[in-house]
């Protein structure tokens, strides 16, 4: 039939259909879709590789029936050349429709669902810090696609942790985890963290001397927490966040023993800390007002870095009074040479290896899992060396106090006391 705007407001679907085509007779290919519901919309229908398909106009209320007509004419003109315009349109409508499930899943998102998908199979510790190493490493990328983070982008980041290359490598480990993981459940077409490069992390060897042990401890005196916090780091060589996040219920009421369980332990595993008479003292000179030991409340210690900025500082002023009141020049003195907080715990395994602690003992003091820990012998020696560690720490308390107050000279060590000794 030909097609005009009276004749298509009196078209109807006939009785028991669900919709009816009504072809025009001008333009091939033009029909007008009635619906049972009274709906009249046009479409162009025609032939590709054997298949009919058709396309959409709109409805007739919406665009001119001379309109639908330029419409149907151009598409089939598309298919005389050779196009399908009904299959593109699937295609980009698909495409369009990933792209938006692309762009809902977030950084944050993608995270969140492998902490609770994925994590909850690793060891609490390991779940806690590779949820966190990204989200701090990435925290302006958070809300934008997962997808949108690519190589480029991920290498930039971690050129910026350059001065923190365990902490890069990290990173690009727990990414690659991550993006892989997503991956195979298609949830990411690519993982913009494989085969990255990161530089390896500098074996660190420093090791404070006798006389830098106790400059650092004299700079800290009037630090408050943090000083507090490293004081006890040096009288007990333990981790530092480990010993941030210390709560008097670990602790002994007696203030003998610290009790440190897995779930606070880096390797995740538990350990009990003898707390030497200088550590135990260190306790008791705080006020307890909370939870935590070095806090009062449950939180945790933040600005590091801006605390050991300040701790040098100190150590080099330190070290120019004592040359003006020596009468030497202080701008000729020298700063300390650059050291970490975590340094203090091997210069604890190296002054008990000093006082003749054995490799066991000072590897248990320290609560590591490696070296003579590890493997079969990991497995069998169940001895806790408790006693051992107690006389160890004891005589390394000893030992710090002795050179804190120039008791000791540089290089001389505390006697070992043994087992029995009094």
């Amino acid at each position: 039939m030909k097609l005009t705007m009276r004749v298509i407001e009196g078209l109807a679907c006939p009785e028991g259909q669900k919709d009816k085509l009504f072809f025009d007779d001008t333009q091939t290919g033009l029909a007008v879709r009635v619906t049972k519901a009274g709906s009249k919309t046009y479409l162009c229908q025609y032939t590709f590789a054997g298949q009919r398909r058709r396309v959409p106009l709109g409805s007739f209320k919406g665009i001119s029936l001379a309109a639908a007509r330029d419409a149907a004419s151009a598409i089939l003109g598309d298919v005389a050349m050779g196009s399908d315009p009904a299959g593109e349109r699937k295609i980009a409508a698909a495409a369009a429709k990933i792209k938006a499930t692309s762009d809902s899943l977030t950084l944050a998102i993608l995270i969140d669902d492998w902490r609770k998908l994925h994590l909850i199979g690793r060891s609490p510790k390991y779940a806690k810090e590779a949820v966190r190493a990204l989200q701090v490493a990435f925290a302006d990328r958070l809300n934008l696609p997962a997808e949108s983070l690519d190589r480029k982008a991920v290498v930039k980041v971690l050129d910026g942790m350059a001065d923190r290359d365990a902490m890069a490598k990290a990173v690009a480990v727990y990414g690659r985890a991550l993006y892989g993981w997503a991956r195979k459940r298609g949830s990411v077409d690519t993982n913009p963290f494989e085969a990255v490069p990161v530089a390896d992390t500098v074996k660190r060897d420093r090791v404070l001397t006798d006389d830098e042990l106790a400059e650092v401890w004299h700079a800290v005196a009037d630090m408050g927490v943090y000083g507090s916090i490293v004081r006890f780091l040096i009288l007990t060589g333990q981790r530092r966040e480990e010993v941030a996040g210390l709560v008097w219920e670990e602790v002994s009421p007696d203030l003998t023993t610290w009790n440190l369980p897995a779930s606070r332990a880096k390797n995740g595993v538990a350990t009990t800390i003898p707390l030497a008479k200088s550590a135990q003292g260190l306790l008791r000179s705080l006020k307890r007002s909370g939870e935590t030991v070095f806090f009062g409340r449950k939180n945790a210690f933040s600005g590091w870095s801006k605390a050991k900025a300040r701790l040098d500082g100190l150590i080099t002023e330190a070290r120019q009074k004592a040359a003006t009141d020596g009468g030497a020049d202080p701008n000729a003195v020298a700063d300390m040479p650059a050291w970490r907080i975590h340094d203090l715990r091997r210069t604890v395994a190296t002054g008990l290896q000093r006082l003749g602690v054995r490799l066991e003992v000072t590897e248990a003091v320290l609560n590591h899992v490696s070296g003579t820990r590890s493997g079969v012998v990991g497995i069998y020696q169940r001895h806790d060396w408790a006693e051992e560690k107690r006389v160890a720490l004891e005589a390394w308390g000893k030992h710090v106090l002795a050179v804190v107050e120039g008791r000791a000279k540089a290089g001389n060590v505390v006697p070992l006391q043994r087992r029995g000794e009094k």
